[in-house]
C-alpha cells in the first residue's frame, strides 16, 4: 500500500478482501503451563498418546479441546515412536549338507499329546538322518533341557557322537554337541514324529471303538 500509494480501504477492496481480517491478531492464551506439564507427564508416561496425556491434565484441571491438546502435543515433538520389528537375516541361507554315513548327523523333534483322563506327555524323538534310524523315543510328563542333554550323553556314550544335532527350533544350545536350527523339511526327526503321532491317534481310536 506504501508502495503504490494507495489507502487501506482501496487495497482491501481491490484484492477483495475484509479490512478486518487484515488487522486481526491473533490472542492465544499463554500456554507456557500446560506446555510444561504436559512434558512433565510425557516423560513419566512415555509409551502414553495425547489422548491419554490429555485425560490426565482434564483431570488436573487443564481442560481443553482435542484439537488443541494435538497441536500443543506435536509441537512439544512428544510423538510416540512406533515399535520396530524385529531384525531378519538378509540373504539366503546356505543349504545343509547331507549326511553321508550314520551318526554324522542327528535330529531332535517333540510330540505332544494328551491321555484319556486328560494329562499331557510329550515324546522326545531322535533320528540319524542317513540311516533313517530312530535312536531313542523318550515319553515323559515332562522333557526339560537337562533331560535332554542327559539323553544325548546317553546316546553318545553307546554311539559314536554325531558331527551335528539339528532341531526344528525347540532346542537351545545347552549340549556338548553342535546344535543347529533346521526347518522341519531339513529336520528327520519332524517327518518321523507326525507319522509317530498318527500312528498313536489311529491305534487310541481304533481301541476306544472296540471297548
Amino acid at each position: 500500500m506504501e508502495r503504490h500509494g494507495l489507502s487501506q480501504r482501496h487495497a482491501c477492496k481491490l484484492v477483495g478482501l475484509d479490512r478486518s481480517t487484515l488487522r486481526y491478531q491473533r490472542k492465544r492464551p499463554d500456554d507456557a503451563t500446560v506446555r510444561q506439564r504436559l512434558r512433565e507427564l510425557a516423560a513419566e508416561r512415555r509409551r502414553f498418546g495425547y489422548r491419554r496425556l490429555g485425560w490426565m491434565l482434564q483431570r488436573e484441571g487443564h481442560a481443553m479441546n482435542h484439537k488443541k491438546l494435538y497441536r500443543l502435543y506435536r509441537e512439544e515433538q512428544l510423538m510416540v515412536r512406533r515399535r520396530r520389528g524385529r531384525k531378519r537375516a538378509l540373504g539366503t541361507r546356505a543349504p545343509m549338507t547331507l549326511p553321508n554315513a550314520i551318526n554324522q548327523r542327528w535330529s531332535l523333534d517333540f510330540v505332544s499329546d494328551a491321555l484319556s483322563d486328560g494329562r499331557r506327555f510329550r515324546i522326545l524323538c531322535i533320528v540319524d538322518d542317513f540311516s533313517r534310524e530312530c535312536l531313542a523315543a523318550v515319553v515323559d510328563t515332562s522333557l526339560g533341557g537337562v533331560r535332554v542333554v542327559r539323553e544325548l550323553e546317553h546316546l553318545g556314550f553307546e554311539r559314536s557322537t554325531p558331527r551335528v544335532i539339528v532341531s526344528d527350533n525347540v532346542l537351545r544350545r545347552q549340549s556338548r554337541s553342535p546344535l543347529e536350527q533346521g526347518s522341519p523339511v531339513a529336520c528327520g526327526a519332524s517327518g518321523f514324529s507326525n507319522r509317530a503321532h498318527q500312528r498313536l491317534c489311529a491305534s487310541s481310536l481304533r481301541a476306544r471303538r472296540g471297548s
